[in-house]
């Protein structure tokens, strides 16, 4: 899937400003009832656009983008550090290379398939030496040895992710602004 003109992200934005409660949640703080209610609106459209695993991991990144900036989170998305391809690491690559315990990577491999995943968290370890700040975004419940996160229609624990990044954030020094009451 083609990043630039993707219709999962075309469709997830075009919900999030047509909504008439998504701004009210996001201004009340509210980010996991966000995710319920793009999951809850958007997700059957998502998974019918094209190959599911892919479809949820677009859906995933954009989202996530888009709630961090909200929280204001500092991140990185789709970044390159020493030829891994990080979905989204927080706070930044400069935080990775001098202070690893203060960054957290995001893996969202786009695949059920373990082998894959298993890749990809391979990949990640070889740039963050802190293996429990890998946090892996999944399609379906695959249990993978890192804290996971299942965007999916029921069992949706993706809902508390930005909760947890800010717990992270806060906990880590590496926030400066400690707006989520956690």
């Amino acid at each position: 899937m083609d990043e630039e003109a993707n219709p999962v992200k075309e469709f997830l934005f075009a919900h999030i400003e047509g909504s008439q409660t998504i701004p009210r949640l996001i201004a009340e703080r509210k980010f996991d009832e966000v995710i319920k209610e793009v999951t809850s609106n958007c997700y059957g459209k998502i998974v019918s656009m094209g190959k599911k695993d892919e479809s949820i991991g677009v859906l995933a990144i954009g989202l996530l983008h888009y709630l961090l900036t909200n929280a204001l989170i500092t991140s990185q998305r789709k970044v390159e550090h020493d030829g891994v391809e990080i979905d989204i690491v927080v706070p930044d690559l400069k935080t990775l290379e001098k202070d690893p315990k203060k960054t957290l990577l995001i893996c969202i491999p786009k695949s059920s398939d373990t082998t894959t995943i298993n890749q990809k968290i391979a990949q990640m370890e070889k740039i963050q030496p802190e293996k429990e700040n890998i946090w892996v975004v999944l399609s379906e419940n695959i249990q993978v040895g890192k804290k996971s996160f299942v965007l999916s229609e029921e069992n949706n624990t993706f809902s508390r992710i930005i909760f947890d990044i800010a717990q992270f954030a806060n906990v880590g020094g590496s926030s400066k602004f400690k707006i989520l009451r956690i």
